[in-house]
């Protein structure tokens, strides 16, 4: 490590240029994984903040709860568990004077879990069926404020806001269940669209045309969900590595270079395996450092990001991320410490 520190004292531009652009690519990843987890978030808020552990919809729906429809005695046996609820979900819009909003109307059973645990943050929850509740992020509308909803001609006044309220990239407003069907615009005979579970196993399908999914099998159903989640992965893999190949680009050439000091300290007698431990070392120098300045660089930067941007930093996935980044780059060490096992100190130096 010794001989690591003087090689970068002594050549400062050289090794900074090098930290500088992984820096650069590490501030790339945790900006990118910040907004891949940001936007399932915005997909998955609402369903996270029920405890959903499993879902059952029909089958003919395609695990798409906004497109599945039940009958109240389809949806009676699951009335009586306090663990589950039935839910109504449909896209559509939010009207007033001013403003036009697309959201997603969630109708819900007052007396059922989900309902009852809703995180207002602020007014209270509704008390009558014209009443609803909205997600804090339609900033344009106030408590008291009179709207409309998809195909219903009714007003319905907001009570509220809550909070972790967006399904599937949407705002999401809270109503009665009872209110579902007019907004979405289908027949009166269907209560909901399904029934939500905080409780693993707790539901079977008792009809052929049911589907059961688990969370995960879920959320891959949501319209783009997995699409995204995949793209924003290859990114962060693609650019890790090419973090890889500039580490490994940079210290081979590095190594062919001091090829002729390194085959003098070997005739000297320094053993091969420090030359070996001096590389390891060089490089965990270059991408620890390169990861913290990108890590702070990221920080700075995060400061002065719009919150309209979905941004959400994990610490478990950026020590990940820093991890795998550190990883590749010691892995990228591999060919230039081959380089230095083969160095014949006769051969190089001219005897």
């Amino acid at each position: 490590m010794f001989l690591a520190l003087h090689e970068i004292k002594y050549e400062k531009l050289r090794y900074s240029l090098i930290i500088a652009v992984i820096s650069l690519i590490t501030f790339l990843i945790f900006i990118i994984s910040a907004l891949a987890l940001g936007l399932a978030n915005e997909n998955t808020d609402a369903i996270n903040s029920w405890q959903t552990k499993s879902v059952l919809l029909t089958k003919d729906s395609n695990g798409n709860m906004g497109q599945s429809l039940m009958t109240p005695e389809e949806l009676d046996p699951y009335t009586n568990d306090k663990h589950q609820a039935i839910v109504g979900i449909t896209p559509t819009t939010l009207k007033d004077k001013n403003h036009n909003e697309s959201i997603q109307f969630i109708g819900l059973k007052p007396d059922e879990y989900i309902a009852k645990e809703l995180q207002l943050n602020s007014g209270k929850k509704p008390t009558q069926k014209n009443e609803v509740l909205i997600s804090d992020k339609l900033t344009h509308y106030q408590i008291g404020d009179k709207i409309q909803l998809g195909l219903d001609s009714r007003k319905y006044t907001i009570s509220g806001t809550v909070k972790h309220a967006k399904y599937n990239m949407a705002p999401v407003v809270y109503g009665a269940l009872s209110n579902w069907s007019t907004i979405k615009g289908v027949n009166p005979q269907y209560l909901g669209s399904g029934v939500i579970s905080k409780k693993d196993q707790s539901l079977n399908a008792v009809n052929d045309n049911f589907k059961v999914l688990g969370k995960s099998a879920y959320l891959d159903k949501l319209p783009g969900y997995a699409a995204q989640n995949s793209t924003f992965a290859f990114m962060i893999i693609f650019l890790i590595l090419i973090s890889l190949i500039v580490v490994t680009i940079f210290l081979y050439i590095l190594t062919i270079q001091k090829r002729p000091n390194l085959a003098v300290l070997r005739a000297q007698g320094i053993p091969n395996t420090y030359l070996l431990r001096n590389t390891l070392g060089e490089t965990f120098i270059i991408m620890s450092s390169a990861i913290m300045i990108g890590a702070m660089f990221t920080i700075l930067v995060a400061l002065f990001i719009p919150e309209t941007v979905p941004m959400y930093f994990s610490l478990k996935l950026s020590l990940g991320v820093a991890v795998g980044i550190l990883v590749t780059g010691l892995i990228g060490s591999l060919i230039p410490i081959r380089i230095i096992s083969k160095i014949d100190p006769v051969s190089v130096i001219g005897g």
